[in-house]
């Protein structure tokens, strides 16, 4: 069923998503949970991590498969709207 809104995105596609947070033991795992309601799997080596110079933030960038842009839409909305996260890119 093709979608009648307009985007530059091919779908389907593995698609980077990036996700900010203050550092915590558990913030990659919050994560991937969320990730895991929206997608099938993440593949070994599609999550990598980066702390900010001080290490009070964390930047986590995990590379997708998504099929449909209404798939994306709602992981990026569940993302961006979780607490502890503090931006999506």
């Amino acid at each position: 069923m093709a979608s009648s809104e307009t985007t530059l995105i091919e779908f389907p596609c593995a698609f980077p998503i990036k996700v900010m947070g203050l550092s915590g033991q558990d913030f990659d795992t919050l994560v991937a949970e969320i990730v895991r309601r929206h997608v099938t799997e993440i593949a070994d080596g599609a999550v990598r991590v980066k702390p900010s110079r001080e290490g009070k933030f964390v930047s986590l960038t995990v590379t997708v498969w998504v099929e449909t842009k209404q798939q994306l839409d709602g992981l990026y909305t569940e993302l961006s709207g979780h607490e502890r996260v503090l931006m999506v890119l």
